[in-house]
């Protein structure tokens, strides 16, 4: 027995296939996981994430300690309701986990971060925030719904308290507005089209999924979520990036802010150690031009002689062919082979994302 969400009935009662993920009972699918994906691509879903963990940081140096403590800059959040992406990394520059942090006051921020690093994440933020005399609060009396799709934003709107309406509907990507402390839309998301994310106490949660359903729009499982994400191109915690690895080495150099030069934060020695070096490990992404469907671990081979791996992979239902994410030895490639049952097929190298708001973002033929 896993950990439960607030929405767990809610889910058996819909018909879900509940699978262990990271010791919560978690909805897989509702009996279709290729619907649920179309779903999202072309109408609106729900997902059920209140798995993920909220924390909330208070005091007066906390806007300090957030420069400190992240390889993005906050110090670009000055309009309340902003958020911003980042990695917070460790003394050696690995990733201890990805998150977005949303900017509320001088002395308040949001952070959201992954389910499976949750104790880790935790420990690491309360140990660094002593100093700051910051505190930590984890929010675990909050559920978290993601409503995504091109029909999201007018189907969530019934379903929001009447006096942040106008706000939520108004909001621009990567902004945020609440009402009080108890309704928190944050439009943001995972899965490549426009979408909110909702935070909000566990009986306001049930009453909202509700009525998602009645307006039509799906649940939608972790299957789909992953599949979509991976269209979107964008990294998941512990495949595609993890403590081994720096955000250089991982598609996310754009997320590490160097300037000002003298903003110390944790990780920033060994990242500039590491880009002096050179010779960096690239992350690539690939399409398969051949039969057969790209799964993580498989084993890629570069010209030269040099081998990488899939970091994630699965067949696109948008596009209709394999597409992945790939660990390579530096260099610049434009084709490689992945092995696939000992036999080595070519795989082209594209720039993901590989769909966003429905279309393809690369060439097919």
């Amino acid at each position: 027995m896993g950990k439960k969400t607030f929405l767990y009935e809610q889910h058996r009662q819909a018909g879900a296939k509940i699978i262990d993920f990271h010791g919560w009972d978690m909805p897989l699918h509702y009996g279709s996981q290729l619907n649920e994906h179309h779903q999202v691509r072309r109408d609106a879903g729900v997902f059920d994430i209140s798995h993920m963990t909220v924390i909330d940081l208070t005091g007066q140096r906390v806007r300090e300690f957030l420069r400190y403590l992240l390889a993005n800059d906050i110090a670009r959040l000055t309009t309340p309701g902003k958020a911003l992406y980042s990695c917070m990394l460790n003394e050696q520059g690995g990733i201890l986990d990805d998150l977005i942090v949303y900017y509320q006051n001088d002395n308040q921020f949001r952070l959201v971060v992954n389910a499976a690093t949750r104790d880790k994440d935790l420990s690491w933020i309360n140990q660094q925030a002593e100093p700051f005399a910051v505190q930590v609060k984890e929010r675990d009396d909050l559920a978290m719904l993601a409503i995504q799709g091109p029909q999201a934003r007018e189907k969530l709107k019934p379903g929001l308290p009447a006096n942040l309406q106008p706000t939520v509907m108004a909001l621009a990507p990567f902004y945020a507005a609440w009402n009080n402390d108890e309704v928190f839309v944050g439009r943001t998301g995972y899965t490549g089209e426009d979408g909110f994310e909702v935070i909000l106490p566990e009986q306001l949660a049930v009453t909202l999924w509700e009525a998602l359903l009645a307006a039509g729009v799906k649940p939608i499982g972790l299957g789909a979520r992953d599949t979509l994400r991976l269209e979107a191109g964008m990294n998941l915690y512990g495949a595609d990036m993890d403590e081994n690895y720096t955000p250089l080495e991982s598609g996310l150099a754009w997320t590490v802010a160097w300037s000002p030069t003298d903003r110390d934060f944790i990780g920033r020695h060994a990242l500039e150690e590491q880009r002096e070096q050179g010779e960096l490990r690239v992350m690539v992404g690939l399409i398969l031009r051949n039969q057969g469907v790209l799964r993580a671990q498989q084993t890629v081979q570069v010209e030269g002689g040099g081998t990488g791996y899939i970091t994630s992979g699965t067949f696109s239902p948008t596009l209709g062919i394999s597409i992945g994410l790939a660990r390579l030895p530096a260099g610049i490639y434009e084709k490689v082979m992945v092995v696939i049952r000992n036999k080595s097929l070519f795989a082209q190298i594209v720039k993901p994302p590989f769909v966003r708001r429905g279309k393809a973002c690369i060439e097919l033929n």
